[in-house]
């Protein structure tokens, strides 16, 4: 018996303590609090990390959604096509901006959109292709360019969960007409509350940002158009410079805890997280799937290790979401999926007599199920 979290931010805190008393230290000496100096840097650090000309903090990834929607242009009762296994965050964005969520299947091997369902969903109405980075991989972009382009759409990346993944060479959010990041705590890049970011290369989008999240001010009590107040708040701001610089570290960590997790958990009847061959995985979850899975999350509950599900219920079974008319069995391999997958507990901080014990007793289960 042992007690595995499912995370503990605290060692990372503690890990890191001296920078980040620093960095809250500054802000509280210069006191200023909302749209600062700390915001400004941090937003040309992060897109300069990301290589995106242009980056934009604001108040949570579901804010950098529903800004990022309304910067490139939708409209009240225009479609977003995005994903059904998502956190509904995503689909609030869009409900946000007044459009309507239009859902396509999930390739299941990667849990990312199929894009091949893509074009049957598209209509005269479609503005935006909303794919969702899950788990910290990206979805399948280069056709799905390609069907932006023949219909004249935007897309959208939600790369709320892949901080540092890559397709291709090229960093997750830098692609599209526009990236959206979440800094919620539990992130590859976590903030200490919530926060956001939009990366655009394109400028004019970069300025109906600025405005949008700041009541449309272009400057102090004039107000160009009506916008939201929606800001990376400077202590935020500061904390993420100093966890920035450890980001890839931590994503290696990340990648070669998932690799040592593959190797022992080899030869059950699970299946195991795959990099898709376009670009690097991040792994902001370590995601397996098993028929058993209920009875194997009661097995490790028993046993003090906690998992969750990302996520349980698809969006268009959702009760709040249930004026999408979509019903059970119109998206298969999305309803089948969230019958099997399980998050297990997966950190760059996990200690070696956890990651033991826990392959262990995965290990145990499908031994006494034999």
């Amino acid at each position: 018996m042992m007690n595995i979290p499912f995370l503990d931010l605290s060692r990372q805190y503690l890990a890191m303590k001296n920078e980040i008393d620093a960095a809250q230290a500054r802000v509280f000496n210069r006191a200023w609090f909302v749209l600062g100096e700390e915001g400004e840097a941090f937003e040309h650090e992060f897109a300069n990390y990301l290589g995106a000309q242009h980056g934009v903090g604001c108040g949570s990834g579901t804010e950098a959604l529903h800004l990022a929607l309304l910067a490139c242009g939708v409209e009240p009762g225009d479609e977003v096509i995005t994903v059904p296994n998502t956190a509904v965050p995503t689909i609030s964005a869009i409900s946000f901006a007044n459009a309507v969520p239009k859902l396509v299947d999930i390739d299941p091997v990667t849990y990312t959109m199929d894009v091949r369902q893509v074009e049957a969903a598209i209509t005269p109405r479609t503005k935006i292709l909303l794919p969702v980075h899950l788990y910290g991989q990206t979805a399948d972009l280069t056709s799905l360019f390609a069907l932006a382009r023949r219909h004249n759409l935007r897309v959208i990346e939600d790369a709320c969960q892949a901080h540092g993944a890559t397709y291709g060479s090229v960093r997750a959010g830098s692609l599209g007409d526009a990236g959206c990041f979440s800094f919620y705590p539990s992130k590859n890049l976590g903030a200490y509350g919530d926060g956001g970011f939009v990366c655009t290369n394109n400028p004019e989008i970069d300025q109906r940002l600025r405005l949008l999240r700041n009541y449309g001010q272009t400057k102090r009590y004039y107000h160009a158009t009506k916008g939201f107040n929606s800001r990376l708040d400077e202590l935020q701001a500061a904390m993420l410079r100093a966890k920035l610089v450890h980001l890839e570290k931590w994503n290696e960590s990340r990648r070669q805890l998932a690799q040592r997790f593959n190797a022992r958990l080899e030869g059950l009847p699970i299946t195991l997280p795959m990099q898709a061959a376009w670009g690097r995985h991040v792994f902001h979850l370590y995601v397996i799937r098993s028929a058993e899975r209920d009875q194997l999350c009661s097995f490790l509950s028993a046993r003090g290790i906690q998992t969750i599900i990302h996520y349980p219920v698809p969006v268009h079974l959702q009760e709040a979401y249930r004026d999408l008319h979509i019903p059970a069995g119109a998206l298969p391999e999305a309803e089948k999926a969230a019958r099997e997958i399980v998050s297990l507990p997966f950190y760059p901080e996990m200690r070696e007599d956890e990651i033991e014990f826990l392959v262990t007793t995965i290990r145990e289960f499908y031994q006494k199920a034999s």
